[in-house]
């Protein structure tokens, strides 16, 4: 997996790409997200128009992101999800949790409200 970071007015966004399915992605995405933190963000928009497969250890690597964002009083919100991965968050009842636009000015304008 490869993951490119940008901040888009205060939001940090990650574009992912690949698969996210655990093994090394799992370490290289809590970086990317400790760094995040590290760096005073709090507001982390994920793109994952070029992921294709997610497992549950992919699942489990987005909660965790997602916690940590929320210990530090932030949030974490995904972008262009896949309809595979969309079906996978509905069966797990995370899409409960996730806030998932399909939109990149609706998602950013989003952390505002």
């Amino acid at each position: 997996m490869k993951i490119d970071k940008q901040i888009r007015d205060d939001v940090v966004v990650l574009s992912l790409s690949g698969d996210l399915t655990g093994g090394p992605d799992a370490g290289l995405f809590h970086d990317t997200i400790k760094q995040v933190i590290a760096e005073g963000h709090d507001k982390v928009l994920v793109d994952m128009g070029k992921v294709y497969i997610v497992n549950s250890t992919g699942l489990g690597i987005l909660i965790a992101a997602l916690t940590s964002m929320k210990n530090v009083g932030g949030s974490l919100k995904l972008l262009n999800v896949s309809k595979r991965v969309e079906s996978l968050l509905m069966v797990t009842k995370l899409s409960l949790i996730f806030d998932s636009f399909n939109n990149m000015e609706k998602a950013l304008a989003s952390f505002s409200t």
